[in-house]
């Protein structure tokens, strides 16, 4: 497996909404910094065109913070003032349709990228629970939280949600293939809940449950090429799903599924789940 060495996990199925999903189509031209290569300007060139198309359709909430700081030291006061604004949209991109198209050009020595893409969405009618997920790298702690892995690396996840609810969390590696995280492999439920205000540790046996120190995988990064670009997808809802049905695989490695079958079961699951969120984390692994 591309990035990793060992296993991840996801959920399915919710109620049946109502809410209407429309098409939408979007182009971007994306002028992407010398230090940027192909691949990472590909990606973010087809996420700013998900997030102009979602604006397009469903408007964008506005919203400004103000920040005054008062100090005194040797008599000398000092003021600070920051405004700080921000905006989102105010809709959500359920599944892409067929293949974004690309078109490669340069100018002037920088690269362009043109990307056309059409899908579905919906608009967001109101604020999810806000859940905080970080990708550790070679330790516990907050601080540790990173997207640049070496090869030997190990992966870590924390994860705190404000309500009860269920989680899966899958990996797709720069091949297209989708591991599956968590649930761990030694759960045969294809469920795994999480408890509010709880602060999760997952991939390490240690700050394990108790109950679940038997079944926990614990990951150390690997790659094949120099560098290597996977998605970790963090899937929330509080409303109960099970994960997507996959395969076995090497018994070093996680579950696994292929990409489309993947985002099929994804998609299923967020149209009818209009309470889940899906947490998408860039993780790069390079060699030493």
């Amino acid at each position: 497996m591309k990035g990793l060495l060992s296993v991840l996990f996801v959920l399915g199925v919710g109620s049946l909404c109502a809410q209407k999903v429309e098409t939408l189509e979007a182009e971007y031209v994306y002028h992407a910094p010398e230090n940027m290569t192909l691949e990472e300007a590909k990606r973010v060139a087809l996420e700013r065109a998900k997030i102009e198309a979602l604006a397009k359709a469903f408007g964008t909430m506005v919203s400004q913070t103000n920040m005054t700081l008062v100090g005194n030291r040797n008599g000398d006061g000092k003021v600070d003032f920051f405004s700080v604004g921000g905006s989102e949209v105010k809709g959500e991109w359920i599944e892409t349709v067929g293949v974004p198209v690309y078109a490669i050009c340069y100018e002037q020595e920088m690269l362009v990228v043109r990307v056309s893409v059409r899908g579905r969405a919906r608009e967001v009618l109101a604020a999810k629970a806000e859940v905080r997920v970080r990708i550790l790298r070679n330790g516990t702690e907050e601080r540790c939280e990173g997207e640049v892995f070496y090869e030997g690396d190990d992966l870590y996840l924390s994860f705190i949600s404000p309500v009860n609810g269920y989680l899966a969390v899958y990996l797709s590696d720069t091949d297209g293939k989708v591991y599956c995280l968590l649930p761990y492999r030694e759960q045969t439920d294809g469920i795994y809940r999480v408890q509010a205000n709880r602060r999760y540790l997952f991939f390490h046996t240690g700050e394990a449950p108790v109950a679940e120190r038997g079944m926990v995988d614990e990951y150390m990064m690997t790659c094949e090429r120099e560098i290597e670009r996977n998605i970790v997808y963090v899937v929330f809802s509080p409303r109960a799903f099970v994960k997507a049905a996959d395969g076995g695989g090497e018994e070093a490695l996680p579950r696994e599924l292929e990409g489309e079958e993947f985002r099929r079961w994804l998609a299923r699951c967020r149209k009818h789940d209009t309470e889940m969120q899906v947490i998408e984390k860039l993780v790069v692994v390079k060699k030493k």
